[in-house]
């Protein structure tokens, strides 16, 4: 463990001389800086909490920061679900929250450039009358961009058109020393040297503070299609999905759910799912330039699925029929979420083909260890979203089955060269089990790139890295 400073009655001073009016010490403090949203893994309060608004305070802080040694817990809505943005070390919360402005819509290149604090769902407003759309569609529309190119985010139209990662052209950094660079810009290409833009995106802010984003933009489809397929058990539903991602209908998303999930979302959001009638689903999204261009892709769709075994075809293509689908399958989370008092949750990734076979393990699992355990997610990329309730359990008890739990969870993703993280990074919450997933070696070598850009160690400590 490195020797940290605390936050002295001076450092409170410089903060409040660089952000005036945006620094926060002692009761001033909401409670909400002390956890992301998996409480679960608890609460850390930081000494301060100050709010970014230029590139130019965030320098001045992380500069003053390292000589001070003086850690820096970046975070931009703390929608986090592996306290990747909670101050386990101490020391001061860098906020972007106020860093909101979208600098720029160059439609002539085809990308934005935006700050760090841009929410997820603000941004197509100013897209819109461009043609133009930003492609990456996590399923927290109320995080930040920063936040998801920290962690590389997905969702559910990486089917398609790829994750974050694939969307981010340039980076505003500033390094641990203060110093500011910019990586990468507007060109689509590059073959010139390392990739450090590459090396930021789902770094989860312990490399370098981002400052700003320019990302690609693709145009719009005119016209997307949902459709719904009910199969009578899991297996059937899942072993479907290598086959229509290759019969050529060229899907944006493709979603598995159980009915014990879509339940659970009846009862949050108050509202009857259009079928519920089956043991399992897939959801699977089409876009286009118009309904005519669709229709081939339909059929092929339409075909295959109940060739393979779909009791039907449910095609939502208007507003509110898509709007009932996607509205339920945005909210699977905070629906598992209050139907038990606490949880934990994994976000594996395993190669397609191999969805099935994790599943059944989840669902032995769940029978063996006694605990009640809810599933759903990106099925077509193996992105598999686990989620293990406590319920009635005792406090005890609950600690106890819910690590054995977990353990069983990633080892078994393991066995399937499957990863322990599909789109939610690590935190502090799952660093022991990124050690087991990739092994002491590559572990050396993220711990020798950690300290070529943060020698002090002052970056989001405790994260990512066991024991850091």
């Amino acid at each position: 463990m490195r020797p940290y400073n605390q936050v002295t009655e001076a450092d409170l001073r410089f903060f409040r001389e660089t952000m005036p009016g945006r620094v926060f010490s002692g009761e001033e403090i909401s409670s909400d800086y002390d956890h992301d949203e998996m409480t679960e893994y608890g609460h850390f309060p930081p000494e301060a909490v100050l709010q970014a608004l230029t590139t130019e305070e965030v320098s001045r802080v992380l500069a003053y920061c390292n000589e001070r040694r003086i850690p820096v817990t970046p975070r931009g809505a703390g929608t986090g679900l592996c306290g990747g943005c909670v101050p386990i070390q101490g020391g001061i919360v860098l906020s972007t929250e106020k860093m909101k402005q979208v600098k720029e819509v160059d439609t002539r290149n085809m990308t934005a450039t935006v700050e760090p604090g841009v929410l997820l769902l603000e941004f197509p407003q100013a897209l819109e009358g461009t043609g133009l759309f930003y492609p990456p569609d996590p399923g927290e529309k109320t995080a930040t961009m920063g936040g998801n190119a920290m962690t590389n985010a997905g969702g559910m139209r990486a089917v398609r058109y790829g994750v974050t990662r694939d969307y981010i052209l340039g980076m505003e950094i500033v390094l641990a020393s203060g110093e500011v660079l910019r990586l990468g810009g507007k060109n689509v290409k590059t073959s010139s040297g390392y990739s450090l833009i590459n090396l930021m995106i789902g770094s989860e802010g312990t490399l370098g503070f981002l400052t700003e984003l320019t990302v690609k933009l693709v145009p719009e489809p005119k016209v997307n299609l949902s459709v719904l397929l009910p199969f009578d058990d899991l297996d059937s539903c899942i072993g479907a999905v290598p086959q229509i991602l290759n019969c050529g209908c060229d899907p944006t998303a493709v979603e598995f759910m159980e009915r014990e999930v879509i339940s659970c979302a009846e009862t949050y959001l108050g509202k009857q799912f259009p079928d519920t009638s089956a043991s399992a689903y897939l959801l699977v999204r089409l876009d286009g330039a118009s309904r005519e261009t669709l229709q081939p892709a339909l059929d092929r769709l339409t075909d295959t699925a109940l060739a393979l075994g779909a009791g039907d075809v449910l095609l939502a293509d208007t507003d509110e029929r898509k709007e009932s689908i996607w509205n339920a399958r945005g909210a699977f989370l905070e629906a598992i979420k209050g139907s038990t008092p606490t949880m934990d949750e994994c976000d594996v990734v395993v190669p397609r083909d191999r969805i099935p076979e994790y599943l059944r393990q989840v669902l032995a699992i769940s029978w063996e260890e006694r605990v009640r355990i809810r599933s759903f997610g990106h099925a077509g990329d193996g992105n598999l979203h686990v989620y293990v309730c406590r319920d009635e359990l005792a406090e005890d008890e609950w600690k106890k089955r819910v690590a054995q739990v977990m353990d069983r969870l990633y080892a078994e993703a393991g066995k399937l060269q499957g990863g322990i993280s599909g789109e939610h990074g690590i935190g502090h919450a799952k660093r022991g089990f990124l050690r087991e997933n990739l092994g002491e070696k590559q572990i050396e070598l993220m711990r020798g790139i950690k300290q070529v850009f943060d020698p002090n160690g002052i970056l989001n400590p405790g994260k990512v890295f066991e024991g850091d």
